[in-house]
């Protein structure tokens, strides 16, 4: 039997759909999705199986124009998984069309395109109609020279078994790279801690866009076949502790509810989870902070 096996890199200007498809793809949640742009920080891997080939999804950050350290390491860490991976898939939102991030990314492509397959995914094709996403694949493909082309809905699955089936085919020949029931390369302290934060990002909206961050300080198995997991969530000032405990604490505990809640269906087992917040003024210039997220610190740099 000849097996396949690969690294397919996701790109795309933020919220363009990549976690979403992501998770498509793979068939369980292993990437945050939130409403708010920028929220995947480190690489998330997905692994999908199809026919005889194994799928590793690299679910990168969205390509933006970068402001700050975070910025700077989150842009390097995705143009980083593109520059490493078999088969990269460019994601354009359908109802967006042509922006100037994608005319930047199409810039970029053409660096390191060469002998690399890069398909063209147009997501979220049920919010324009058939014409303009006609003029939009014309033009697109006109700009640069994709492998293939696919019109999907990531959230809705439409389409993500065409673009599966032929990332399967087009692997290369290789044993696989994973077990055969691993669906993520991620320790699951980080997908912990990466439940967390979505939840806080829906809970918070705008007060605390990026201001914060999550890491799981302990996990303890227990006898029981329960685990009690310890998270620290990190925010820059005093005044931002408040906003995530809220009054009395409500919202620290409908946070960690929902993230308990999430756990359990996601492991299969019952979670004790404790949430405890933490100022930490300078968190956005700390190394260890990069290192948990899986980010390089020093790609934060000027």
């Amino acid at each position: 039997m000849t097996t396949r096996a690969g690294f397919v890199a996701l790109i795309g200007e933020p919220n363009a759909g990549k976690s979403t498809l992501t998770n498509q793809m793979v068939g369980a949640k292993v990437s945050i999705v939130t409403h708010k742009v920028q929220t995947t920080r480190a690489r998330i891997r997905g692994v999908a199986l199809e026919g005889d080939s194994q799928l590793v999804f690299v679910d990168t950050p969205g390509l933006f124009v970068p402001r700050r350290r975070l910025d700077r390491a989150m842009v390097a860490a995705a143009w980083g998984g593109a520059a490493d991976a078999d088969v990269i898939v460019l994601l354009v939102e359908a109802h967006r069309g042509i922006t100037e991030g994608v005319e930047k990314i199409l810039e970029r492509l053409e660096q390191i395109g060469e002998n690399r397959k890069i398909a063209l995914a147009i997501n979220k094709i049920d919010r324009v109609k058939s014409e303009v996403l006609l003029a939009l694949t014309k033009d697109l493909n006109e700009r640069f020279p994709f492998t293939d082309t696919f019109m999907i809905s990531a959230e809705k699955g439409f389409g993500c078994d065409a673009l599966r089936k032929w990332l399967a085919d087009v692997l290369p020949e290789s044993p696989w790279l994973y077990p055969a029931d691993q669906i993520a390369d991620l320790p699951m302290r980080m997908i912990a801690a990466e439940i967390t934060r979505e939840k806080l990002t829906l809970r918070l909206h705008q007060e605390l866009p990026y201001q914060l961050t999550v890491e799981t300080e302990n996990w303890e198995e227990r006898k029981d076949g329960s685990a009690r997991i310890d998270q620290l969530i990190y925010v820059m000032r005093d005044g931002h502790k408040g906003i995530v405990l809220g009054n009395k604490g409500e919202t620290i505990k409908a946070v960690s509810k929902a993230a308990r809640e999430e756990l359990e269906e996601f492991l299969g087992r019952r979670i004790h989870l404790f949430l405890q917040v933490k100022v930490r003024p300078n968190w956005l210039e700390e190394k260890e902070r990069y290192s948990e997220m899986g980010l390089d610190f020093s790609d934060g740099n000027a």
